[in-house]
């Protein structure tokens, strides 16, 4: 729940110095900033074919010196620290004009950096004059609050959105383009607009829904866009009044999500309710004597022993222990998720992840034993 005063949902319009220390202490639960980059261009950038560069020019991305555009972040760190819970993380992207310093003054503030993130762009613009490497990456810095305190880390979720993989601290996603590129009269609206793709995937991983975002400086709003279509709150701080207009135009036309909340978070075996086997034969849904057999073919066997454990040969453990010894005989691999799948689920009687779920401790309480249905064996897979 929001604390009190905390303008969920809204584009405020003025300096971020000004506006964060008006927010509740303790408020928010997820930081990310795009903050200029300082890039100090002293000249119009030119393409060989005589087109000019739509590069940043803004006069919001311009210091009289180094030292000025440290103070400036080591102020918005600061208040932005204040503002997030001790549960809470930040997320800084830059380019190397400014990603180093930032994180040597995250560092000084006190907070704990948990990743360095490399975005690589599948599309980065060319090197104009041809002097330098191609700059095809930018990097976040993704620091939490205070060492050692929880903080939020989807890392289910992020497998998913890798196709059971765990995720890589280098992501490959292309620059904003296209409609995506928010335009007026031909001309980038926002010079360093971020794809709403990158935004997606830092809020997955990092806040939960119903959870505050906040990003200052706001930009064009695709840090809300994200949350938005992840059922999170934000807050948007933005200083230029064109980019307040064309924020709060974007997210007004951003429907909301048709999604109930449980769906819009992803599962975690591990928060699941377990029992234990034994409490199977204890209500009298498994018998001591019964034999399980391993694998879809079920070629290898255990046999259930009065105290819950499994005996396989002369093996004798729990049934995760039995079966990760069977499949490592076999040829296989045994981590905790392989042991889980194959060890609690059962394909004869269709009692997937028995000894997982709520609704099996619900059946032991209340629930008669349900009929025997053999496999071709004679008993059940494990």
């Amino acid at each position: 729940m929001a604390a009190p005063g905390v303008p969920l949902d809204q584009v405020l319009q003025g300096d971020c110095l000004d506006l964060l220390p008006q927010l509740p202490a303790a408020s928010v639960d997820l930081v990310f900033a795009d903050p200029p980059y300082n890039l100090q261009l002293r000249q119009e950038l030119w393409r060989p074919n005589n087109t000019r560069v739509e590069a940043v020019t803004d006069a919001w991305d311009q210091f009289p010196d180094l030292a000025a555009c440290d103070q400036f972040t080591q102020e918005w760190l600061g208040a932005c620290r204040r503002v997030l819970q001790r549960s809470g993380t930040l997320w800084v992207i830059g380019s190397y004009h400014n990603i180093y310093r930032v994180g040597s003054i995250l560092m000084d503030l006190g907070f704990w950096i948990l990743n360095d993130v490399v975005w690589v762009k599948t599309n980065p613009m060319p090197n104009s004059r041809g002097v330098r490497f191609t700059h095809a990456h930018q990097t976040l810095l993704w620091a939490q609050r205070e060492e050692g305190a929880p903080y939020t880390f989807d890392h289910h979720a992020m497998k998913s959105l890798n196709e059971g993989l765990q995720m890589r601290s280098d992501w490959q996603l292309p620059v904003c383009s296209g409609r995506e590129r928010l335009r007026l009269a031909g001309v980038k609206a926002h010079s360093t607009q971020k794809p709403e793709a990158l935004l997606y995937r830092v809020l997955l991983a990092s806040s939960s829904p119903g959870q505050i975002v906040l990003d200052p400086p706001f930009g064009t709003g695709t840090t809300g866009v994200a949350a938005r279509r992840l059922g999170r709150h934000w807050i948007g701080i933005e200083r230029e009044a064109t980019y307040v207009a064309l924020a709060r135009r974007r997210l007004a036309r951003e429907p909301a999500p048709t999604l109930p909340p449980a769906a819009l978070a992803s599962l975690n075996p591990r928060a699941l309710p377990r029992i234990p086997f034994g409490a199977l034969l204890e209500h009298g849904l498994e018998r001591p004597g019964a034999t399980l057999y391993f694998g879809p073919q079920g070629k290898t066997s255990a046999r259930v022993l009065a105290d819950g454990s499994l005996q396989a040969g002369r093996r004798r453990g729990s049934i995760h222990q039995i079966a990760c010894a069977l499949r490592r005989a076999t040829g296989g691999t045994c981590g905790t998720t392989a042991t889980r799948a194959h060890a609690a689920s059962s394909p004869s009687t269709g009692c997937a992840r028995s000894c997982a779920s709520a609704a099996t401790r619900a059946s032991l309480r209340r629930a008669p034993r349900p009929p025997e249905a053999h496999s071709p064996q004679g008993g059940r897979g494990i």
